[in-house]
């Protein structure tokens, strides 16, 4: 099955909430979308599930128009934010419905109902009301419900974002096995790059109802053809600082001066942002090559396992990612150390000139790219 949106377009009351969205998505694929709240991911599903329909454009399934045809028609299964289960049902119930209202018989029913319930750890619960589960029961048994349809189509809008770190964290591995062994087209929506990382295939990042970028997952990760989809597809978002470029000198701010010879040597004279990754940023020397950010503490953020440094530099604010904690005091002085390997460049309107590892825009395969 192969899925396609065809320049696409959604009006709600005069406002729009999605704009000129052309996607392909392959049978057996894996796909995340990428983006802040209120970008459009949900809109998006719904579209391509049949729940609601375009304003303009069209959606092809296998080259077929179908943008008129109701969900009930297709083949698709979809999970939401929510665990949506039917109360009075039993755990095996609930699984089995989608399988009665298809007609299937009683046999079928319990050996596909087993293996959902199998995969997601909920074959020892089968008798209980969802009121008797957990919250990260509920929402394994929402989704077992829509991979026990085995649909051509499953849709995934943000199914771990009610749930604790470490239940996102186990539902996550246990979502990846399962997608591996599905020809379905599986499409995962999230705000998180940590999420879309780990789930690996292929992204599409969005924002305000655009598609920014889209390729496999690692690639447009290491190359983020724009500072908005660089600032989106890093948590924290990427730190920007303004530099320019003479004279063989890549200069930052006053006193910090790097040698573009080793790697940047094609790079064109001119004023650039160059974008650093927060977990680029190091609070101790590495190398001989590393330069150094001198600044005082404005807050420093512990998050889990994970501190979260926040300074200025040159006029731009800084966040450096460091493991552990590291309870610095408001006003301390700080020293952060970065490798200038590590630098993206972008140009001043905001496009990839040239990422760490040397990949250009000529180089680098985009099968979209639209700058905001």
């Amino acid at each position: 099955m192969g899925l396609t949106l065809d320049g696409i377009d959604k009006r709600v009351e005069g406002e729009d909430h999605l704009t000129g969205m052309t996607l392909d998505l392959q049978s057996g694929s894996k796909n995340v979308i990428l983006g802040r709240t209120l970008a459009g991911k949900t809109t998006m599903l719904r579209i391509m599930a049949g729940l609601d329909r375009p304003t303009a454009g069209r959606v092809l399934v296998d080259g077929q128009d179908v943008t008129g045809v109701s969900v009930r028609q297709r083949s698709v299964a979809m999970v939401y934010q929510q665990f949506i289960n039917y109360p009075s049902f039993t755990v095996y119930n609930n699984i089995a419905s989608p399988l009665k209202v298809g007609g299937a018989d009683k046999k079928e029913i319990d050996k596909k109902v087993t293996e959902a319930a199998g995969l997601l750890h909920l074959d020892n619960m089968m008798d209980r009301l969802p009121s008797e589960l957990s919250g990260g029961q509920q929402q394994r048994l929402a989704i077992a419900r829509a991979l026990v349809k085995e649909a051509d189509l499953l849709l995934l809008d943000e199914p771990l974002v009610n749930l604790d770190y470490k239940l996102r964290e186990e539902l996550l591995e246990e979502l990846q096995q399962i997608f591996e062994k599905r020809e379905a087209i599986v499409v995962y929506t999230t705000t998180e790059p940590s999420e879309a990382l780990k789930l690996g295939g292929r992204i599409t990042v969005i924002d305000e109802g655009r598609i920014l970028q889209t390729g496999p997952t690692s690639q447009v990760y290491r190359n983020p053809s724009s500072v908005k989809v660089a600032e989106l597809f890093s948590d924290p978002p990427i730190n920007l600082i303004q530099g320019e470029l003479s004279d063989g000198m890549i200069r930052l701010g006053t006193d910090i001066s790097v040698p573009a010879d080793r790697a940047y040597p094609t790079l064109e004279p001119g004023r650039y942002r160059f974008g650093i990754r927060p977990n680029h940023l190091y609070l101790a020397r590495r190398s001989h090559r590393d330069v150094k950010l001198k600044s005082t503490v404005e807050i420093s953020e512990i998050n889990g396992s994970e501190t979260f440094i926040h300074f200025s530099f040159n006029g731009c604010q800084m966040v450096l990612q460091e493991v552990g904690i590291d309870a610095r005091k408001p006003g301390s002085d700080i020293e952060a150390y970065v490798d200038p390997d590590n630098f993206f460049v972008y140009s001043p309107e905001g496009e990839l000139v040239m990422s760490p590892n040397g990949v250009g825009p000529t180089f680098y395969i985009k099968e979209q790219h639209f700058l905001p």
